[in-house]
């Protein structure tokens, strides 16, 4: 017999120094009669094995949530794509219907013909304004923008040069950006 503290058995000293953490490492959870090393090794597999299997699960289930998530978020864009233009569509059908109305009266004054069109001009502006649509109508003198104005032509004038001496059609911005930009002659 080896002086081994005792023990016949190497391997089981071995055992015991490699998990000093979890105290006595060749006995039960219970502390009653000692396990063999090999018994010892199974059941370290066995509950190793039961915690990759409890991640895999948390792992699929974690990637099958963000798939969820990735799919409503495509329905919420696809949406929002389909029925974007639903808030500008309500403001124009009122245009249309005093359009049509106008177009209807057979016999109308000019002045009457004039208050309808009046009338049916602040319904386009309202409609402009609640979907946040503007007019880039730029003042004779104001400074060339290229972001927002489109230059036709260059004349000479008494004014500072690369500033706007004419709008020649008005340009529009949708919640900051230029859906047109606008039209303009520009001081040489």
């Amino acid at each position: 017999m080896t002086a081994n503290n005792g023990s016949a058995d190497p391997k089981s000293d071995a055992v015991q120094q490699d998990h000093p953490a979890s105290g006595d490492a060749t006995t039960h959870a219970h502390g009653q009669e000692p396990l063999d090393p090999i018994e010892q090794l199974e059941a370290d597999l066995a509950a190793a094995l039961a915690q990759v299997s409890e991640h895999k699960d948390q792992v699929l289930r974690a990637h099958a949530e963000m798939e969820n998530v990735r799919r409503r978020a495509q329905d919420e864009v696809s949406k929002a794509r389909k029925f974007g233009i639903e808030s500008f569509a309500e403001s124009m059908v009122p245009v249309k219907d005093s359009l049509e109305a106008a177009l209807a009266q057979s016999e109308q004054s000019q002045e009457d013909m004039r208050a309808g069109i009046e009338m049916t001009l602040k319904q386009l502006v309202t409609g402009f304004e609640r979907n946040h649509l503007k007019e880039i109508a730029p003042a004779p003198g104001t400074k060339f923008d290229p972001h927002q104005h489109q230059a036709i032509a260059t004349i000479p004038a008494e004014q500072e040069a690369n500033t706007v001496v004419q709008t020649l059609q008005k340009g529009y911005l949708i919640a900051d950006r230029v859906l047109r930009p606008a039209l303009v002659t520009v001081a040489a």
